[in-house]
C-alpha cells in the first residue's frame, strides 16, 4: 500500500484513485451555449470546455458548482436554476488520477460572464459547440446534452 498525506498533513490510507469535477453548461434564451477555452500551459490548453472546477472536500457539488462559476467568471449562479445533465468519467493516465465530471445546466445567473483565468469564454449554438476542438470528456459531455436539442 502506498502511504499518502493529505494537504493538512494528515497520512491517508490509500491514494486517491479519481477527482470530482463539476460543469456547469450555462445557455441563454437565444439558445446559445457558453464554453471556456483553456489557457496556454494547463492541460488541454487550447481546448474549449464547460466551465467548472474540482470539488473541494465536504462539498456538495452544486455548491462547488456555484462557487467554481464565481471564481472563474465572476458569476453569481441561482443554484434553483440548475439540474444535472449528465456525467462522464476517465481513468488516469500517467499516475495521475481518474477524472469524474456532473455536468449541471445552468439556467440563471447575476453578472456577465468573463474569463478570469486566462483563456477565454465565447456563446454559441448547440452545432458550434458540436464541432469545437474540445478534451475527450467534454465531447461526450456535449453529444449528450444536445441529442434531444436541435441543432
Amino acid at each position: 500500500m502506498v502511504e499518502a498525506v493529505a494537504c493538512d498533513g494528515k497520512k491517508a490510507d490509500t491514494m486517491q484513485t479519481w477527482i470530482t469535477v463539476v460543469a456547469g453548461a450555462l445557455h441563454r434564451s437565444d439558445g446559445r451555449w457558453l464554453m471556456q477555452r483553456r489557457p496556454v500551459g494547463k492541460h488541454h490548453a487550447g481546448l474549449w470546455e464547460f466551465p467548472g472546477g474540482k470539488v473541494e472536500g465536504g462539498e456538495m457539488p452544486l455548491h462547488s458548482l456555484v462557487r467554481e462559476l464565481s471564481e472563474e467568471l465572476g458569476i453569481l449562479s441561482h443554484a434553483e436554476l440548475c439540474a444535472p445533465a449528465g456525467f462522464a468519467e476517465g481513468a488516469g493516465t500517467n499516475g495521475q488520477p481518474g477524472l469524474v465530471i456532473l455536468l449541471y445546466t445552468v439556467g440563471g445567473w447575476d453578472g456577465e460572464p468573463q474569463s478570469l483565468e486566462g483563456g477565454e469564454v465565447r456563446w454559441f449554438t448547440p452545432g458550434e459547440v458540436l464541432a469545437l476542438d474540445k478534451p475527450p470528456l467534454d465531447v461526450g459531455l456535449a453529444e449528450r446534452l444536445f441529442a434531444n436539442i436541435p441543432i
